[in-house]
This record gives structure tokens, C-alpha cells and sequence, in this order.
């Protein structure tokens, strides 16, 4: 069996031996496909929904290869958030455009920053790892949603599904959010059965999200009320 790439045992890796691993490269091309996807989002739907998908699905692979070939780095974590928040809130600030009430949109973008913000700056206070780590959570959904990938997957995937069908299905820049939700849930079809069952995934992802901007807060008050203490 080949040998996996990677700095060798005991040996320090370079500036730019980091920046270059595979999954941050990944990283960088998933970048420049959404850049490339909200330029012609408007002229060519079709094409948006591809790129944006295509971005994020790369999102799965760069994790698979980090631990693939050895190469976890912070700044690969930090990388692949960013780039995750941003593809969702740039989604969603166009989805407030085409809709009404756009307000809707806003605020999921808003808590979607604020609650993952606050839990990997909460993460670093109480020095561990990883933001998903939520074992000593008393939150049972909270534990599931990042012990589970599975169940993780689907929520994730469910808000950028239903995130894209919307787009797909605005023509006219007016459309009322719920009237175009209800049309299409009353038809029997491939697309109402994808509808309702992100609509489900979604609404657990951003349940989640207050879960954890409850959480990530709480963390942040506590490390202030311990260390006032030790004063």
C-alpha cells in the first residue's frame, strides 16, 4: 500500500507546504466556483444551481481528504467555514431580492453567522479541538447534530436544497415566499416531495443554530464568571 502524503514524522512543514494541501486547494477551488456561480446567477439559473451544488459537495471531499492524506489544519477549518458561510449568506441575500417578505431570508443569514461565530470562539476559549465537539452538551438534538454525520449531511444539504429550489422556482422578482411554498407542496410531484422533505431538514438545521447561539453564549459567559473568579 502507497504510503500517504504528508510532512514525515517529527519533521516541521512549511508556510507554504499548508497553504498548499490537497483539501485547502479544494478550499480555494470551491471559492472561485462561487464567485463564478453568483456572477450568472441571474442570466443562467441552471448553471448557478450546478456550481453552487458542485461547491458544495467539495465541501464533503476536502474533509475526506484532509484525514485522507494528513493534512487537518486550523487554517483548512477556518477556510472551509468561511467559505461555507459566505456561499450560504451571498445565497440568501439574493433570495431576499426575489421574495417577500426578504426579512425572512436576513434573519437566517444573520443567525447562521452569529450562532457558528460565537461556537468556534466559544470553542477556543474552552481549548478544544474542534467546534463540533458537543459531547458535554446537555442538549440532546445539539449531541446528535454533530455526532451524527449522517443526520448532519441532511440538515446541511436540506437548507441548500431547499435554498436552490426557491431560486430556481422566482421569476418575477415579487413572488410571496409562503404562496409559492404552499402551490408547490400541494402538487404530487418530484419537486414537492424534494420541497417538503428540505423543509424538514431545515427547519431542524436552523433550530439547531439557536441551540447553539444559546450554547456558544452561555460557554463565553461562564469562561467570564471563571476567570473573574480566579482573580
Amino acid at each position: 500500500m502507497a504510503k500517504k502524503p504528508g510532512p514525515k514524522p517529527g519533521s516541521k512543514p512549511s508556510k507554504l507546504s499548508v497553504y498548499l494541501y490537497i483539501p485547502n486547494i479544494i478550499g480555494y477551488t470551491r471559492v472561485l466556483l462561487n464567485c463564478f456561480a453568483f456572477h450568472v446567477c441571474f442570466t443562467n439559473k441552471i448553471l448557478f444551481s450546478i456550481l453552487y451544488f458542485f461547491s458544495f459537495v467539495c465541501d464533503a471531499v476536502d474533509g475526506w481528504a484532509a484525514r485522507k492524506f494528513n493534512q487537518v489544519s486550523t487554517f483548512g477549518a477556518v477556510l472551509d467555514m468561511v467559505t461555507d458561510r459566505i456561499s450560504t449568506a451571498c445565497l440568501l441575500v439574493v433570495l431576499s431580492q426575489v421574495y417577500k417578505p426578504g426579512l425572512v431570508f436576513l434573519s437566517l443569514l444573520a443567525l447562521d453567522i452569529a450562532s457558528h461565530w460565537l461556537q468556534m470562539y466559544s470553542t477556543f476559549l474552552m481549548g478544544k479541538a474542534s467546534h463540533k465537539d458537543v459531547k458535554d452538551s446537555s442538549n440532546w438534538l445539539f449531541r446528535l447534530y454533530y455526532g451524527n454525520r449522517m443526520f448532519m449531511a441532511y440538515c446541511c444539504v436540506s437548507c441548500e436544497v431547499l435554498y436552490l429550489i426557491l431560486f430556481y422556482l422566482s421569476e418575477n422578482h415579487t413572488e410571496k415566499l409562503m404562496d409559492v411554498l404552499a402551490t408547490n407542496l400541494q402538487k404530487i410531484s418530484i419537486l414537492s416531495f424534494l420541497i417538503a422533505t428540505s423543509l424538514v431538514g431545515c427547519t431542524i438545521k436552523q433550530l439547531t443554530n439557536v441551540i447553539q447561539l444559546k450554547t456558544a453564549a452561555d460557554a463565553c459567559v461562564l469562561y467570564d464568571i471563571d476567570k473573574k473568579h480566579k482573580q
